[in-house]
C-alpha cells in the first residue's frame, strides 16, 4: 500500500476482534449504519489511529488493509479505469433492449404483426435484465465478481449476434430474452450499481460514493436512449439488423475490455492480510480458477443463494423498491412506447424520430453536471447540522427536489400527446421527467448502500429488478392505456401515483433509522 496516500490520527471508533496474524481495523462501515457516519476527524476524540483522506481530515471508511491487493489502495488510474469499463458494460443491458423501440416498426412490416406484438420482445428482454441481476450478484457472492462479469458477457455477446442474424419473430423474442437475462451482469453485478454498486463499494471509500453513483447510474439512465437514436439514424439507409449488429460490436468491445484491464475487486475485509488468498495470475482470476480454490472462504452456495432475499426483507430496502416501482416504471414504459406515439402524431420519420432522442440523453448529462455537486452538498449541510454525523436517511433529501419535475413532465407529455402541442414542449417534458429520475435514482442507491454496505449488490439487484419489472408491465399497457382514456388522463395518472409514492420516501426519511434498528444487520458471511 502507497502509505503516503493516507494521513493518520488517533479517533476513537468502535473496534472489531482482529484476525490471527493482522492488525485490528475498526468496522467503520457497521458502525456508520448504526449510528451514523462520521467523515470529519476533528468529531472524534483523540484514541485511536485512523487513516485520513489525502486532505487530512476526512476518515477513510472502510479503513483500508496494509495489503496492495485490496482494492481500496488500488492506484486512483485502475480504480477509475475499472468504472469505466463496468459503466461501459452497464450501458449494454438497457442499450440493447431500447434498440427495439425503433426497430419495432419494419420489423412488424417484415413479419406480418403489429408494431404492439412485436413490441413484446422488447418487454421480455427487459424484464430478464430485472431477473438476471438477482442471479448474478447470488453467483458472484460463490465464484467471485470477475469470472461471473467475464463468462456472462460471452454469452450475451453471441445472444446479441444472434438477434442480429434471426428470421422469425418468434426466434428473435427467444434470443432477446436470452440477451437481456446475460447483458445484465454489470447491473446486477454492481452497485455497485446495477457491476456497479458492488464494485464502487469495493474500490471507493464512502466519501466518494456518491459521485462515483453519479457517474455510473448517468450512464445506465442515458443508456436506453442511446438504442434509439443510433437506430433510427441507422434504419434511413440500413434495415433492422444493422442497429442489433452495432449491439453486437458494443457487446464484443466490452469483453475484450474486460478480458485486458478489469480485475477482482471482491476482498474479504472479515480476514487478516496473512489469510487472504494468494494472487497468482489475473488470467485465471478472469475465468475463475482462482476463486474457485478460495471458495472456502466465501460463501456456501445456499449462503449465496438466500442473501439476495434476506435483503429484500429488510424494510427499507422493500420499501425503497415499492417508491422505485412506482416512480421509473415510466420511463421505461415511455421509452417502449414514444416511437409508436409520435410517428402520427408529429409525421416523423426514423430521422426525425432520432433527433427526439437527444432530449432524454441532455437531461441525464444535466442530471449528472448537477448531481455531482447536489448530493454532496445536501451531505455537507447535514452534517452540519447533525454533528458531523451522516445518516443513511440524508441521502432521501435530494428526492424532494427531484419529485417535482417527475411530476410535471409527466403531466406535460400527456397533454403534448393529447393535444399536439409542438414536439419541441414534448421534448422539453420528457427531459424534465429524466431529470428528476436521475437525481432521484443515485438518492435511492446511495440510501441503500449506505445502510447496507454489506449487500451493495444484493440492494442494486433489486432496484435493478424494480425498475426493470415496472417497465416490463407498463411496456405492455402504455399504448392501450393512452387509446382506452387518452394520453392526457393516462400520463396525469401516472403523475398521481408518482406522487402518492413520493408518501414512502418521507416515512423513511423519519422512521428509517428505526426501521433499520428494529430490522437488524444483514450479517452476511461475506461482504
Amino acid at each position: 500500500m502507497d502509505l503516503e496516500k493516507y494521513g493518520e490520527k488517533q479517533l476513537p471508533s468502535p473496534t472489531i476482534s482482529s484476525s490471527p496474524g493482522s492488525t485490528s481495523l475498526v468496522d467503520l462501515d457497521t458502525a456508520g449504519e448504526r449510528n451514523g457516519y462520521v467523515l470529519d476527524a476533528s468529531k472524534l476524540d483523540d484514541s485511536q489511529v485512523y487513516k485520513l483522506a489525502s486532505d487530512g481530515h476526512t476518515v477513510l471508511i472502510p479503513q483500508p488493509s496494509d495489503d496492495p491487493n485490496d482494492p481500496l489502495n488500488w492506484s486512483t488510474t485502475k480504480k477509475h479505469v475499472i468504472l469505466f469499463i463496468i459503466s461501459a458494460c452497464s450501458f449494454l443491458p438497457d442499450y440493447s433492449s431500447a434498440t427495439g423501440a425503433v426497430t419495432l416498426i419494419p420489423q412488424a412490416a417484415e413479419w406480418g404483426l403489429t408494431p404492439d406484438i412485436v413490441n413484446h420482445s422488447q418487454s421480455g428482454g427487459q424484464f430478464m435484465v430485472g431477473a438476471g441481476g438477482v442471479v448474478v450478484v447470488a453467483l458472484s457472492a460463490y465464484f467471485g465478481r470477475l469470472p461471473v462479469l467475464f463468462w456472462f458477457l460471452v454469452v450475451s455477446l453471441a445472444s446479441a449476434a444472434a438477434c442480429a442474424s434471426v428470421d422469425t419473430f418468434d426466434s428473435f423474442m427467444a434470443v432477446r430474452i436470452l440477451n437481456g437475462f446475460f447483458s445484465t451482469v454489470a447491473q446486477g453485478v454492481r452497485l455497485v450499481p446495477d457491476g456497479g454498486l458492488m464494485f464502487i463499494k469495493d474500490m471507493f471509500f464512502f466519501h466518494e460514493h456518491a459521485r462515483k453513483i453519479n457517474i455510473w447510474q448517468s450512464i445506465v439512465i442515458a443508456s436506453p436512449y442511446f438504442g434509439p437514436l443510433f437506430a433510427a439514424f441507422m434504419l434511413t439507409k440500413l434495415n433492422w439488423r444493422w442497429p442489433f449488429g452495432i449491439v453486437t460490436i458494443a457487446t464484443g468491445l466490452c469483453t475484450l475490455l474486460v478480458v485486458f484491464f478489469v480485475d477482482e475487486t471482491y476482498y474479504n475485509r472479515k480476514l487478516s492480510v496473512l489469510q487472504q488468498p494468494v494472487r497468482t495470475s489475473r488470467w485465471l482470476r478472469l475465468i475463475g480458477v482462482e476463486q474457485w480454490r478460495s471458495r472456502y472462504l466465501r460463501n456456501t452456495p445456499y449462503q449465496a443463494f438466500i442473501r439476495p432475499f434476506k435483503a429484500l426483507s429488510k424494510p427499507i430496502v422493500l420499501l425503497t423498491n415499492i417508491y422505485y416501482i412506482m416512480t421509473f416504471a415510466w420511463v421505461v414504459g415511455i421509452n417502449a412506447t414514444l416511437a409508436i406515439f409520435i410517428t402520427p402524431l408529429y409525421d416523423f420519420g426514423p430521422r426525425q424520430i432520432g433527433f427526439f432522442y437527444f432530449a432524454p440523453i441532455v437531461a441525464a448529462i444535466l442530471g449528472e453536471i448537477v448531481g455531482h455537486y447536489l448530493h454532496d452538498t445536501v451531505a455537507r449541510l447535514y452534517l452540519r447540522r447533525h454533528g458531523g454525523r451522516l445518516e443513511p436517511e440524508a441521502r432521501l433529501y435530494v428526492i424532494p427536489l427531484a419529485t417535482p419535475f417527475m411530476l410535471a413532465g409527466l403531466v406535460l407529455i400527456g397533454f403534448c400527446l393529447q393535444n399536439g402541442y409542438h414536439y419541441m414542449i414534448t421534448a422539453f417534458a420528457w427531459g424534465m421527467f429524466i431529470f428528476g429520475i436521475m437525481i432521484t435514482t443515485v438518492g435511492v442507491s446511495a440510501y441503500n448502500l449506505d445502510s447496507y454496505p454489506e449487500g451493495s449488490g444484493e440492494v442494486a439487484a433489486w432496484i435493478n429488478f424494480s425498475r426493470t419489472t415496472g417497465g416490463f408491465v407498463v411496456s405492455y399497457l402504455q399504448v392501450r392505456w393512452a387509446d382506452a382514456m387518452g394520453p392526457q388522463r393516462s400520463f396525469g395518472i401516472q403523475a398521481g401515483i408518482c406522487a402518492g409514492a413520493f408518501a414512502i420516501v418521507v416515512v423513511l426519511m423519519v422512521f428509517g433509522k428505526r426501521l433499520r434498528v428494529w430490522s437488524g444487520p444483514l450479517d452476511f458471511k461475506t461482504s
